[in-house]
């Protein structure tokens, strides 16, 4: 007796399939074909072996930016109204040409470490880089300012570089050479054994409308460029995705050095300012409260603790916001460290990061599977039979063969 070979013959072995919706079904689910229900989807592989810094080609979603602004702006005049209330010439001149200037200074920080958070390399090093231009300018300053100014730039430009080479050269994460550099900043501070006083007679609130101008215009300016999608994007190459330990490649290093450089640099001027305002002798400390206030008012202005995202006029207003907040409470004599305002500031921009990752990425609706309903010209999928096997043929009338 002979077998019908036709039973276990799969469709399409002897004719060529026309139903493009049969095919791309049998595709889908044949278990010779991956993991993936569409090949097309999988990422390219690239021949340098860099892997891109992002996935998406969307714009970021700047609704949930600026309605959290929008809260910052009503926090920043509370806390106005409740320091006019308190002391009505707090905002008045010549107080409140110093309040601009330590407005000036906490805003410089601030923008270094949002630059660096939107590289995906944060500068830890921040707050000591501030305090060591403080001992600088404090020493130097009666020599005048461009004197003791331009050595502490060299000297935070070259140091920066070196980092930059570093996180570059050995791809390792931002944070973590930054803050090696910063304990080395801190050693260079501490072989002081004695408090230095000011020795330069510069006084920056004759200029204190300019400089905090300038501050705001950066800082506004800044996030309205990064909030064009291919810049933010080629900021932010450096944003983990996939393995965070592959490189990313030269058009990710580029951003990160000069983040660093540029973020260094703020710091120099920003413990020049408060070298300025200081009341007394520049303490030997390690800084590190100012690079926790700086790092965490840039997460609360909206810049996303992950790298690239960020907002337009976060930076402004919530140092704005800081600035009225430390005048308030040293006028009621609060004494409270800045440490424990570094913590709890840090501690809110975590928070709003999450909101930043979770409602500002780009809207993209889940792609279900494509199904054809149309009528198939071959064989149809059924649910009670397996779409690769044929029905059993009806088997022809045979002779009898022993008559």
């Amino acid at each position: 007796m002979a077998y019908d070979d036709t039973t276990f013959r799969r469709p399409g072995d002897e004719t060529t399939e026309t139903d493009p919706a049969a095919y791309r079904r049998r595709v889908q689910y044949d278990d010779t074909v991956g993991d993936t229900l569409d090949q097309s989807l999988r990422s390219p592989v690239t021949t340098t072996g860099a892997i891109p810094a992002v996935t998406d080609d969307g714009r970021d979603r700047l609704g949930i930016h600026l309605g959290w602004e929008v809260m910052l702006l009503v926090a920043a005049g509370v806390l106005g109204f409740l320091l006019n209330r308190e002391d009505a010439a707090a905002l008045q001149r010549p107080a409140l040409d110093a309040l601009l200037v330590t407005g000036a200074a906490i805003g410089l920080l601030t923008l270094g470490a949002g630059l660096t958070l939107r590289a995906g390399v944060p500068n830890l090093a921040l707050g000591p880089i501030a305090l060591a231009a403080a001992f600088q300018y404090a020493e130097n300053g009666d020599e005048g300012v461009a004197k003791a100014l331009v050595p502490a730039l060299i000297i935070a430009a070259a140091g920066a570089l070196l980092v930059a080479a570093l996180v570059v050269v050995l791809h390792v994460p931002g944070w973590a050479a930054t803050l090696a550099a910063g304990f080395g900043v801190i050693v260079y501070i501490q072989m002081r054994p004695a408090p230095v006083v000011v020795q330069g007679d510069w006084d920056p609130t004759g200029k204190a409308f300019l400089f905090f101008g300038g501050f705001a215009l950066l800082a506004v300016l800044g996030g309205a460029i990064g909030a064009i999608g291919p810049i933010r994007r080629f900021v932010g190459r450096m944003r983990p995705v996939g393995d965070p330990a592959r490189r990313r490649g030269v058009a990710a290093a580029v951003p990160a050095v000069f983040a660093l450089i540029i973020s260094s640099l703020f710091a120099v001027g920003a413990g020049v300012l408060f070298a300025t305002q200081a009341d007394g002798p520049i303490q030997p400390d390690t800084g590190l409260e100012w690079t926790g206030i700086a790092l965490g008012l840039a997460l609360l202005a909206g810049t996303s603790a992950y790298g690239r995202r960020g907002g337009i006029f976060g930076t402004l207003f919530a140092v704005t916001a800081l600035t009225l907040f430390l005048e308030y409470s040293d006028r009621l004599d609060l004494q409270i460290a800045l440490f424990a305002i570094a913590a709890a500031v840090f501690t809110a921009g975590l928070v709003v990061t999450r909101f930043v990752e979770s409602f500002g990425a780009p809207y993209q609706p889940a792609a279900g599977e494509e199904w054809n309903a149309a009528a198939s010209n071959g064989t149809a999928w059924s649910p009670t039979l397996p779409e690769t096997w044929n029905s059993p043929a009806t088997p022809a009338p045979r002779s009898d063969r022993w008559g």
